[in-house]
């Protein structure tokens, strides 16, 4: 720990390389995590700066990881019992079977190729590095005509794997060593792939090996490289599918349709074709980038996906992203864009891990080692390898090769068989066993009646019950500024739909409605308004809904629908859906997660009601003599493909980059433009905040803009506190996040505030002792205070002195050669410090002698290198 005038700066060295996870590191003092740490490229070093003055009595100082923050040690997973509802869960209902699978081979024969340009064949300004441009080809033989293109695109994992011909302390981690080869993440989603080749659509598989070596600096942990790289392969099959060229020739030339592609991202990579759909709705949708999906993604800054058909996947017992924040990919984006009809979901799958989509992260299918993200007792449910709820990797790879193939096959071919499969009724394809999925949806074609994001009418609730508006949970992080909190909990990953956003830590999370009721009388009433009463061209009443894990693991509530005459149709919840039943898991290790799931009511199920005349609908607590439960997007809803474009007509926000000196004293400012990039005629709004090393210097700043229609730009003032001690630059972020009807630009605004203060000289005196002294100290100095840790070496130089007779280095033990190091150092704040030398005693009477310290090596100082200090030894015989 290095004090600063401005916080402190904390490094932890570690022996080995930290591991290769999609989670951000973080550094923990004392059990309570501090922030993000920047990686050094070798993994070992890791950096952050606080104003947490417990970094100064500090006495324990661990790496953990965003994703386990929460979780006893961030390490282990050992759950002791069951969980009240697992055995529920494991004779889970199951839906109807889809009456095609969607991971069935096709008519086709599949022929596979790849192509490699190199492995710095391209610059990624937001990764500031060159990376690979390699990928695994797909094809479906004999098909006529452009073909629609899926490009996968894989997450964060380890680069290289063997042993290194060379240990340089200096080796860069991209390419990989001498000795070692690239670990092929991208060939990790064979069966997914070959299954949509096989029925007609053109894949493409792409190596991201250059971002997860040079990630760990990177501002926003490599989102925008990761769009960047998506982009530029599909610039590369823009020219191979129309003039052809590369390593193919003619031979994709009218082949791929590239008005018709979907993503598919793992992990990061999720992260990363999330942004890429954002990045070129805003470059003019020079691809036709119509559906994406999340794969157990990161969600680091609170983005949205709007205008685009996106299914976000989220294994239930993921160990690295493990608070399952890729849920806010779908709550952000509900409602971000007025008007927005693309169709989106989650499919929620119990007992699928992290790693195991991807043969190459899977043991036994990889060739580089790989393992398990959820480790701990194999027996233990509902996560542990041998628990019967647990998929083994074949079973999950199965399950991933049915929804991404389901979901391209849906939204790119039109192929509405799949529509059962992401509507929320739980359609299941064959080829995924025994798995269970719970899938949420937001249909294209809908009938909003109320959010419940906002509160209730006067009278709406009647009855012994509450209904009360809520975000966040209590830790300190992921508390709502404005709201009361929804639950209690200090771990994350119970509770994804409010888990902070590291980047974004202060943007409000998703807004839902407890109901709480201690009688059986309670009601909330839903007036349906004139006008959009005939609800007969819907297919279902949907909401979502979970049970307040402070409740019972089991609670119900009857839905009562209600027409013009009186009269009513009533359906309990738990006749039609389990999203009342806690999901499994016994509180510890982030589970159970508490998440909300689809309640799905048939229209046609609504019998003796005059569906062309529906006034209200009522949640009634007649079911449980008291309880509570969380409710949210209450809607008729019919499922559909609806349109799916990139959202070219939206206006792009954008924060500017500042550069500003520090100042030697009070408190200044520096402003950020935060920009609209046309006039927009509906208001559009956008959160702000400062993200990175602040400490003290930079103020942090946290609010919503928003622009009338016709503004088109806003400026967020940051102050910035000077003092005159020589001290870093200090880089720092203002970030954007969770828009509303916009697109997020250049969602990240750089700043710098450059340090102005000269940096202080150093000085090194002649010495005079006498031989009786123990260790004298060469009186190192500098010539002002400074905020850096000062650092000095060099070498001992005989005079008449003799080392190890007169004279030894303090860290010489007397074995073996000499020790002529010499080294010192300044603490931060301090004009004093050592420079130590043994001084040995003798019974000799001899004439003064000297020898002399050479300084050859300095840090955080100015000084004319070599400098040399003369020590004169006085005898004392």
């Amino acid at each position: 720990m290095r004090p600063l005038a401005d916080g402190y700066r904390l490094t932890l060295h570690l022996d080995a390389p930290a591991p290769m996870r999609s989670s951000l590191p973080l550094l923990e003092v004392d059990g309570a995590p501090l922030g993000v740490a920047k990686q050094s490229p070798d993994r070992k070093t890791l950096t952050l700066v606080t104003t947490d003055p417990a970094v100064v009595s500090a006495r324990d100082v661990q790496l953990v990881w965003s994703g386990d923050l929460g979780k006893e040690d961030g390490k282990g997973r050992n759950i002791t019992a069951a969980g009240p509802t697992d055995a529920d869960w494991l004779k889970a209902r199951r839906g109807p079977l889809l009456p095609s699978d969607p991971g069935a081979l096709g008519k086709y024969k599949v022929d596979t190729a790849e192509y490699n340009l190199g492995d710095e064949a391209v610059y990624l300004p937001g990764l500031a590095h060159r990376s690979e441009l390699r990928g695994k080809v797909y094809s479906p033989r004999g098909a006529i005509g452009p073909r629609p293109l899926v490009v996968f695109l894989h997450g964060r994992h380890e680069v290289c794997y063997g042993e290194p011909s060379s240990t340089r302390a200096d080796e860069k981690p991209w390419p990989c060593p001498p000795g070692t080869k690239p670990i092929p993440s991208y060939r990790g989603y064979d069966g997914a792939a070959t299954a949509l080749a096989s029925n007609g659509y053109q894949v493409v598989s792409i190596s991201a090996n250059a971002i997860n070596a040079w990630d760990g600096e990177a501002y926003d942990a490599g989102a925008q490289a990761r769009a960047e790289l998506v982009l530029d392969h599909l610039a590369l099959w823009r020219k191979w599918s129309t003039v052809g060229g590369g390593p193919f020739g003619t031979r994709f030339v009218g082949k791929v349709n590239l008005q018709n592609v979907g993503l598919m991202g793992h992990s990061r990579g999720g992260e990363g074709v999330a942004r890429a759909a954002v990045l070129n709705a805003g470059r003019g949708g020079q691809y036709g980038i119509r559906a994406v999906l999340p794969l157990a993604p990161t969600d680091f800054a609170r983005s949205t996906v709007p205008g685009v058909a996106m299914s976000v996947v989220l294994p239930y017992c993921d160990g690295d992203v493990s608070d399952l924040e890729g849920q806010q990919f779908y709550d952000d984006t509900r409602y971000s864009v007025d008007g927005d009809t693309a169709p989106r979901s989650t499919v929620t799958v119990l007992g699928a891990n992290h790693n195991f989509f991807n043969t190459e992260w899977t043991p036994g299918q990889s060739v580089a080692p790989s393992s398990d993200d959820w480790f701990g007792d194999e027996k233990a449910s509902p996560c542990g390898a041998k628990y019967q709820g647990r998929l083994t990797a074949k079973q999950q790879q199965a399950v991933g090769t049915a929804y991404v193939a389901g979901f391209f096959r849906l939204q790119l071919g039109h192929e509405t068989q799949f529509l059962p499969q992401f509507d929320g009724s739980d359609a299941r394809a064959a080829s995924a066993g025994k798995a269970v999925v719970r899938v949420t949806s937001q249909a294209a074609h809908r009938r909003d009646l109320d959010h419940f994001d906002k509160p209730l009418s006067a009278g709406a609730v009647t009855g012994k019950a509450t209904a009360t508006l809520c975000a966040g949970v209590t830790s300190t992080a992921a508390k709502d500024a404005v709201l009361p909190t929804c639950m209690a909990t200090d771990d994350w990953a119970n509770a994804p739909h409010w888990t902070a956003a590291w980047f974004a830590s202060k943007t409000p999370t998703t807004a839902v409605t407890k109901l709480k009721w201690t009688g059986s009388d309670g009601v909330v009433r839903v007036k349906v308004p004139a006008g959009q009463r005939d609800v007969r061209r819907f297919a279902a009443l949907t909401f979502r809904a979970a049970p307040d894990p402070a409740g019972t693991p089991k609670t119900d509530l009857t839905v009562h629908v209600i027409d013009g005459h009186g009269r009513a149709a009533a359906v309990p919840v738990s006749a039609v859906s389990d999203a009342l039943v806690r999901m499994p898991g016994s509180n510890e290790n982030g589970l159970p997660k508490n998440l909300l799931r689809t309640v799905r009511i048939p229209v046609a199920s609504l019998k003796g009601v005059d569906l062309r005349d529906v006034r209200t609908v009522e949640l009634r607590t007649d079911r449980v003599a008291s309880g509570s439960v969380y409710v949210s997007d209450l809607a008729f809803s019919t499922p559909a493909l609806g349109l799916s474009a990139p959202a070219v007509l939206l206006p792009k926000l954008s924060a500017s980059n500042v550069t500003v000196k520090e100042g030697d004293k009070g408190t200044h400012t520096v402003d950020f433009w935060v920009r609209v990039s046309r006039p927009s005629i509906r208001p559009v709004s956008v959160y702000v905040e400062t993200n990175g090393d602040l400490g003290e210097s930079i103020g942090a700043v946290s609010r919503r803009l928003v622009f009338k229609p016709g503004q088109v730009r806003q400026k967020v003032t940051v102050p910035i506190t000077g003092n005159t001690r020589d001290s870093y630059d200090l880089p720092f972020s203002l970030v954007l996040s969770a828009p509303h009807d916009a697109l997020l630009d250049e969602s990240f605004g750089h700043g710098l505030v450059l340090d102005d203060d000269p940096t202080p000289t150093l000085t090194l005196g002649n010495v005079q002792t006498v031989e009786k002294t123990a260790v004298v100290d060469l009186g190192a100095k500098l010539s002002a205070p400074s905020d850096k840790y000062v650092s000095f070496s060099g070498v001992l130089k005989d005079g008449t002195a003799v080392i190890r007779k007169d004279y030894a280095g303090v860290n010489d033990d007397g074995t073996g050669p000499a020790d002529r190091s010499i080294d010192g150092y300044i603490e931060p704040g301090k004009t004093t410090g050592q420079l130590q030398v043994k001084i040995l005693d003798d019974k000799v009477k001899e004439p003064a002698e000297t020898f002399s310290a050479v300084i050859t090596q300095l840090e955080g100082a100015n000084l004319k290198l070599p400098a040399t200090a003369t020590v004169t030894i006085t005898d004392n015989d």
